[in-house]
């Protein structure tokens, strides 16, 4: 499921609103306080990165966050997904290659699923059943579970084999980030 992280807020004539608007999707999550006026389409505080102040020309004063699609959560990828999943994405991609009956591999499932909504936007984490998928298990030389793989621009850029701390594997994704 991809978050829409995107807000609108608009104002009718002669009319001002005022609040406050959190970004869940985001790394580093801010609160930017708002306020417009018809007439004058201005912010009152620092905005989120993420986000564009409207023109001055514009009746309708609106906030538009530039974050869409952003996926904040584990995909699935199997043979038949692979290639647009994880080779020609143009994000850093995080694959972990797992089995429903290995122990580190669930204990290792929820450092990768915060992971994925730390760096979402940044990272895609992908994780791959190694008994649903054979084939890309050998493809890439998988013999022991939990493995992550690290893909950049479609190469594979590093391999981390076994339940790894969340610190190892932030390690190594900043190493291939911006």
């Amino acid at each position: 499921m991809a978050l829409e992280a995107c807000f609108q807020v608009s104002t009718m004539a002669h009319s001002t609103i005022a609040g406050k608007l959190s970004l869940p999707a985001c790394k580093t999550p801010k609160i930017a306080a708002f306020s417009f006026s018809a007439s004058a389409s201005r912010l009152s505080a620092d905005l989120h990165p993420r986000l564009r102040a409207p023109s001055k020309n514009t009746r309708a004063a609106r906030v538009v966050c530039e974050a869409k699609n952003v996926v904040a959560e584990v995909l699935e990828a199997n043979t038949n997904n692979w290639d647009s999943l994880v080779l020609k994405s143009k994000l850093v991609v995080l694959v972990d290659f797992w089995a429903p009956w290995c122990g580190p591999c669930r204990m290792i499932e929820p450092v990768i699923e915060q992971i994925a909504k730390d760096y979402a936007g940044q990272v895609i984490c992908v994780k791959v059943n190694t008994d649903d998928s054979p084939n890309l298990a050998n493809q890439f030389g998988i013999r022991s579970i939990p493995t992550v793989l690290i893909f950049k621009d479609g190469d594979k850029k590093e391999t981390i084999v076994g339940a790894v701390p969340a610190s190892t594997l932030t390690n190594s994704l900043t190493k291939y980030l911006g």
